[in-house]
């Protein structure tokens, strides 16, 4: 590896179509980095807000990125990124956390079946 990091201009795309960003970022920075870094930049104004990074999700090339991946390791797997000076625009997805009832809720229905005996 040569002491010269390669760096990447990513924008991160709202679902509302609004963006944060551009911002340079070198190709080591991990997922959850740039997580944290949205975080940091989520506009106040906005409902539902993320307030971890679990409850983000970055797309980048119709890929769910993993918070253990590098910015480096995402940007080789397409090819479209490759071209020097551009900037690559990753979706941001806000999952909310499940609440204990919605969780009880969900359990409830999956232990209730009904069995169909066909002769």
């Amino acid at each position: 590896m040569t002491g010269n990091q390669e760096q990447f201009e990513i924008k991160f795309r709202l679902t509302d179509g609004s963006d944060i960003g551009p911002k340079s970022f070198p190709a080591a920075t991990s997922i959850a980095t740039l997580k944290e870094s949205i975080l940091a930049q989520w506009p106040k104004d906005k409902e539902n807000g993320p307030k971890t990074i679990k409850d983000l999700k970055l797309i980048s090339a119709g890929k769910i990125l993993e918070n253990s991946s590098t910015v480096g390791e995402c940007q080789s797997q397409n090819p479209l990124c490759d071209t020097p000076g551009t900037v690559t625009t990753m979706h941001v997805v806000v999952q909310p956390p499940t609440t204990d009832k919605e969780k009880k809720a969900a359990s409830n229905t999956t232990q209730q079946k009904c069995g169909c005996v066909i002769l």
